[in-house]
C-alpha cells in the first residue's frame, strides 16, 4: 500500500488492499439499526449480524458474506453517498467521504492493528446475536449512548 494513502488518494481510486484496510475492525456497521421511516432517525442496536464475531468484531465469513447474509451491505465509493447516514461517525469510509480525517486511534495511523479495541471504540463484547434476539425485541437493545 502506498504510505499514508488514505490523506491524498480519493476512495475511488484505492486499490483493492488500500480499502480494505480502511475498515478499523470497530464492528459497527454490522449492528442492527432500528431506522424511523416518519423522521429518519437511525438507532443503533447491541443486536449484530449473526456473521459478526464478538471477540474480533470482524465478519465470520467475509469473502461469502453475501450468500449468507443477502441484505448484507455492498460499501463501496458508489454506494456510500446513498448510506453514508447510517455509519457510525467514527467509520473511516464516511469520514474520507465527508473529507475528514481518520481517527487518532485509527490503526492506519497508530500502526497497531488492535488500537482500535484499545481505545474503546470498537464493539468486542458488547453486542448479541441476532440468531438469539427476535426483530420485534431490538428496541430493548437500543444504545443509549453515542457509538
Amino acid at each position: 500500500m502506498r504510505p499514508r494513502f488514505w490523506e491524498t488518494i480519493p476512495l475511488k481510486k484505492m486499490t483493492a488492499p488500500e480499502w480494505e484496510a480502511l475498515c478499523d475492525g470497530c464492528g459497527k456497521c454490522c449492528l442492527n439499526k432500528i431506522e424511523y421511516e416518519d423522521t429518519g432517525e437511525v438507532e443503533y442496536t447491541r443486536v449484530a449480524c449473526r456473521l459478526l464475531d464478538d471477540a474480533t468484531c470482524r465478519c465470520g465469513d467475509y469473502d461469502n458474506r453475501f450468500t449468507h447474509v443477502p441484505e448484507c451491505i455492498r460499501l463501496n465509493p458508489k454506494t456510500i453517498p446513498r448510506i453514508a447516514y447510517w455509519l457510525p461517525a467514527s467509520c473511516a469510509y464516511k469520514l474520507l467521504h465527508q473529507g475528514k480525517p481518520l481517527p487518532e486511534w485509527h490503526p492506519l495511523v497508530t500502526g497497531d492493528p488492535l488500537s482500535t479495541h484499545k481505545s474503546g471504540n470498537s464493539m468486542r463484547n458488547k453486542t448479541v446475536s441476532e440468531a438469539a434476539v427476535s426483530e420485534d425485541d431490538w428496541d430493548d437493545y437500543v444504545f443509549q449512548e453515542e457509538i
